[in-house]
């Protein structure tokens, strides 16, 4: 089995021809961001109109981002350009829109630098990728959500696309709430589970048979899975 208990790097991800910089974490993450701003001990980092908040102490270093280089306007129509630099660039076809469980998975791993697999795995272990699942506490759809938190998320829970989105960045967002415990991967699927509260109360993977045989579906699916 892969070494599932921290991800280093978990968010990594080139930003080609992107101004702003990178950030290098301690435990290995680089996060892209457009600035950042030090505030008492913790350093802020700005990302378009949000921005996130992170310890000093986790912080490494911070490198520029190269800066964005003009494209002519011939390749609009050619399709390609070649730069200064000798470099090529070339105009891409956007992708077709994502229609089935596996391509929304797919976008939504992309949109939140998550692994594929780990998001089709948690998928599976949800909903076995049933759009219209709902469990008898109210979980709704193939990342099922409960309704106060796809509010909180700002999705629609009822839509097949909006559902993945709110489930990827949900687990994005517990994953960065315990970057910095060993056990990052498995306490962010316990509170993907069982609530974050219930993974303090407990200080780790609250002894509830349903959350632990949850980790283990979730872990056996992703080791087996065939995507990366």
């Amino acid at each position: 089995m892969r070494r599932i208990l921290h991800l280093t790097g978990f968010f990594a991800a080139a930003w080609p021809l992107l101004a702003g910089e990178s950030v290098l974490l301690t435990s290995g993450f680089r996060l892209h961001a457009d600035r950042h701003e030090r505030i008492g001990s913790s350093i802020r980092l700005y990302q378009g109109e949000g921005f996130l908040e992170l310890p000093a102490a986790n912080v490494e270093a911070f490198e520029s981002d190269p800066e964005p280089q003009p494209v002519p306007a011939a390749a609009v129509e050619s399709g390609h350009a070649r730069l200064e630099d000798g470099r090529t660039v070339t105009k891409v076809q956007p992708p077709a829109p994502a229609q089935t469980p596996r391509e929304f998975a797919a976008a939504a791993a992309r949109k939140y630098q998550l692994p594929e697999a780990f998001v089709l795995s948690v998928m599976k272990a949800e909903s076995n990728f049933q759009p219209r699942a709902v469990s008898p506490k109210g979980a709704i759809g193939l990342m099922q959500l409960m309704q106060a938190t796809a509010k909180s998320l700002g999705v629609n829970p009822y839509d097949p696309k909006e559902n993945t989105d709110g489930g990827a960045k949900y687990l994005r967002e517990l994953l960065l709430k315990y970057e910095h415990h060993p056990d990052q991967v498995i306490l962010a699927l316990a509170a993907y589970n069982a609530g974050p509260q219930a993974v303090e109360r407990y200080h780790g993977v609250p002894p509830y048979r349903e959350t632990r045989e949850y980790i283990l579906r979730v872990l056996r699916e992703w080791d087996k899975n065939p995507v990366k």
